[in-house]
């Protein structure tokens, strides 16, 4: 554990994702050290691709760890094309490769997750994260908190952040457990190798396929040899929510039968996709509760319609850094003030997520082809400004939404 020093909290963050070694890394830079305690045996990311928008590559250029993840991040050409489920007619595009750097002053990439952690963990501190960390309980004594490992240790920390993501042990420390409700969505994952996809999904394209009751989206990942695909479909009962549950090839494509063929040919290309339950949660209003808080998805979960959930991880982690750096010696009034900046922010995004899901899934008709038309006349890049413009060295908190 750090040892504390004169003004210097005690810092412990659960959870070794994007979000916890994002936090590491800025407190680092805002010299805080601090020690992160993941439960897995190694430093991984499950799941596959990511869009990283601006607002979150400008932070990890921050890091000084954006040249670590070029040669494998895909630079996008077009973002939001959206297209007709059953003939792949594009009804909207924006071009990303002009537009994006001159409006945010970075582009849009995609990236696989595992990339994306290597490049933040290359900015954190060796040593600075113990594996094979399961912290089972947390108990707050004043000033301090108190962790608990499935080895029977335990640590004293001045601030406790809780990065373990949305089954979260630390959340019921804050505030109440609220029990996930059923969504009646699931999501199909794969990536397909680039020598199997269709000249289409190769492109540097941010795609999404919408039609009745479902949606999917692919792009290229991994510098271009491999193409994330994932889909949004009804659940039926199915209502696992798990990163390593799978489905077959053959559940994947009955979910879009009829819809272009093209889309099928990618499907079949999906090897073992994986499925999971798209659970359903109300935004807190409480994130910090004296020396322990809460950040990414143990925060703040949101479905992935805006692809800003690994983006608003280090958004936190950026503000979370710089509240404790400008108050070390009054932690708990630090995770105050942090709470304020972002909780107004994040909300919002998970309410735009939540209400994403109906405009894509309309099926055909009236309100579809005002959608249709809506889409068409729409600039995206510009309307989604108060996300990819946000720079949290600036934001204050009048200002954070």
């Amino acid at each position: 554990m750090v040892a504390s020093s004169a003004g210097t909290p005690r810092i412990a963050i659960v959870g070794g994702g994007i979000g916890g070694l994002a936090a590491a890394a800025f407190l680092h830079r805002a010299g805080l050290p601090a020690v992160v305690y993941e439960q897995a045996q190694e430093l991984k990311e499950v799941g596959a691709g990511l869009v990283l928008a601006p607002n979150a590559v400008r932070l990890v250029r921050r890091l000084g760890a954006l040249d670590a993840l070029l040669d494998r991040a895909v630079p996008l050409d077009v973002g939001w094309e959206f297209r007709r489920w059953a003939d792949g007619r594009v009804l909207s595009a924006e071009d990303l490769a002009g537009s994006c750097e001159r409006l945010y002053g970075e582009r849009t990439y995609t990236v696989h997750r595992a990339d994306l952690l290597s490049a933040i963990s290359s900015a954190v501190p060796t040593g600075a994260v113990q594996l094979g960390r399961r912290c089972t309980a947390i108990s707050i004594h004043g000033d301090s908190a108190v962790l608990t490992f499935t080895d029977g240790t335990s640590v004293e920390a001045d601030v406790v952040i809780g990065a373990d993501g949305v089954h979260s042990t630390v959340r019921g420390v804050v505030t109440e457990p609220s029990p996930a409700t059923y969504s009646g969505m699931s999501a199909f994952r794969a990536l397909v190798p680039a020598d199997q996809a269709p000249d289409f999904a190769r492109r540097r394209a941010q795609t999404l396929w919408i039609g009745p009751d479902h949606h999917l989206v692919h792009y290229p990942v991994s510098g271009g040899n491999a193409v994330n695909l994932v889909a949004f479909a009804p659940a039926g009962d199915f209502t696992v929510e798990s990163w390593s549950a799978t489905a077959t090839v053959e559940e994947f494509l009955a979910e879009f039968a009829g819809w272009d063929p093209r889309l099928q040919d990618l499907i079949r290309q999906a090897g073992t996709p994986g499925r999971w339950a798209l659970l359903d949660r109300e935004p807190l209003d409480r994130w910090s509760r004296g020396p322990v808080t809460l950040l990414g998805d143990a925060a703040h979960p949101m479905f992935p319609f805006f692809a800003q959930g690994a983006a608003q991880s280090i958004e936190d982690a950026a503000v979370l850094a710089r509240c404790l750096a400008d108050d070390p010696a009054a932690p708990a009034r630090a995770l105050q003030r942090y709470q304020s900046l972002r909780i107004g922010r994040t909300t919002r995004l998970q309410e735009i997520s939540h209400a994403r899901a109906h405009v894509n899934h309309l099926p055909d008709g009236p309100e579809q082809e005002a959608r249709d038309a809506a889409l068409a006349a729409a600039d995206p890049l510009v309307q989604s400004g108060w996300i990819y413009a946000y720079d949290p060295d600036t934001a204050e908190a009048g200002a954070a939404v």
